[in-house]
């Protein structure tokens, strides 16, 4: 997911996809536990979705916009 992406989202948006990104990385999780997680950079690439979601939304809480 593109920064620009993010950025154009609302919070409502912005919340709702973290949680679902969270249970989409508890997934992965269990799958890598269990063997059956083909690419191992998915994990890697969730965490990061996350962390610029949540940049972004720290960002927006600094500025004042909803």
């Amino acid at each position: 997911m593109k920064i620009d992406e993010i950025k154009n989202l609302s919070q409502d948006e912005l919340e709702e996809k973290v949680e679902k990104l969270k249970k989409e990385l508890m997934h992965f999780r269990f799958q890598a536990k269990t063997g059956k997680l083909e690419k191992q950079t998915v994990i890697k690439n969730t965490r990061r979705d996350i962390a610029r979601i949540l940049t972004v939304m720290s960002e927006k809480k600094i500025k004042g916009e909803k």
